[in-house]
């Protein structure tokens, strides 16, 4: 009886193996068209140009050169378009969060005239296309002389439509807290701010994961913002710094290009993979109260 028993153990071990095994071999196989163009991006960077281009594509170059790395930091200021990038999308995350988290709080628990329709009115923000505004946007930064420096890149992202979506997750995430925790901590004491700051804000710990990773991966990679409002190239961001990489005849250098993409990954990456539990737990709450 025990061997029979012993056996069945086994063989169910057998199958929760064989099982995990299929599996993760599926997962392998599934993962190969999102994994594949990022090792092709990074092998690129070490291909002569002509290779890049070859029919049929290769993945590992026949010929290993350096000189389109060795490029990246020296056709133009990368670095410091590098570090341009990072401490924008840094001061833009930081400010999206508060802004948003305080807008939120304000709309889930501050009962207020017509509050209902101040957020129907501000989600309609989002139906309205960058392109639209640009011109009102832009004659106005350049009447207060802030064309060519990074401040429009810092405030119109953290006070303009982009942080509608944060505005949205706070409010959602902040719906789905028990109002019960506020009510005790209104018998200790706490004011409006006070429960914001030391009850909801602190358990907002997923809703400020997302913001954080969607407006910092939206900051970085941002484009048409600073081709309108900047103009040295020790000022530009990434994005914009990736299109000087030509030769004297204005082709592009096209694996230094790729070698110099493959580096603004690193950033975005990083914060995803630090943040990305509480990113898909706050995006499946987002939706549990409206």
């Amino acid at each position: 009886m025990r061997s029979d028993q012993a056996h069945d153990s086994r063989r169910a071990r057998r199958r929760g193996v064989a099982g995990k095994v299929a599996m993760y071999a599926l997962l392998i196989v599934m993962s190969v068209p999102f994994v594949y163009p990022l090792l092709w991006m990074v092998f690129s960077a070490f291909k002569p140009a002509n290779e890049i281009f070859a029919i049929p594509p290769t993945l590992f170059p026949t010929t290993w050169t350096l000189e389109g790395v060795s490029r990246i930091f020296t056709a133009q200021p990368f670095a410091q378009q590098y570090l341009n990038s990072l401490y924008i999308a840094a001061l833009v995350t930081i400010g999206s969060v508060v802004v948003g988290a305080l807008a939120g709080y304000a709309f889930a628990r501050i009962r207020f005239p017509f509050a209902s329709w101040l957020f129907l009115f501000l989600m309609a923000g989002l139906f309205i296309p960058t392109e639209v505004t640009i011109i009102p946007i832009f004659r106005w930064v350049a009447s207060l002389g802030l064309m060519n420096t990074h401040v429009p890149l810092i405030i119109l992202p953290v006070l303009g439509p982009g942080s509608i979506v944060a505005v949205f997750i706070f409010r959602q995430f902040f719906l789905s807290l028990p109002e019960e925790l506020e009510e005790a901590g209104r018998l200790d004491g706490l004011g409006r701010l006070g429960l914001f700051m030391r009850i909801a804000f602190p358990l907002a710990g997923p809703a400020i994961a997302a913001v954080s990773i969607m407006k910092f991966l939206a900051s970085f990679n941002l484009y048409f913002e600073p081709l309108i409002f900047l103009r040295s190239e020790h000022l530009f961001t990434v994005s914009l710094g990736l299109t000087g990489y030509q030769d004297h005849y204005g082709e592009p250098l096209y694996n230094t290009q790729i070698g110099a993409t493959a580096l603004t990954v690193i950033p975005v990456l990083i914060v995803f993979l630090i943040f990305q539990r509480a990113f898909v737990s706050s995006i499946a709450a987002s939706g549990v109260k409206g």
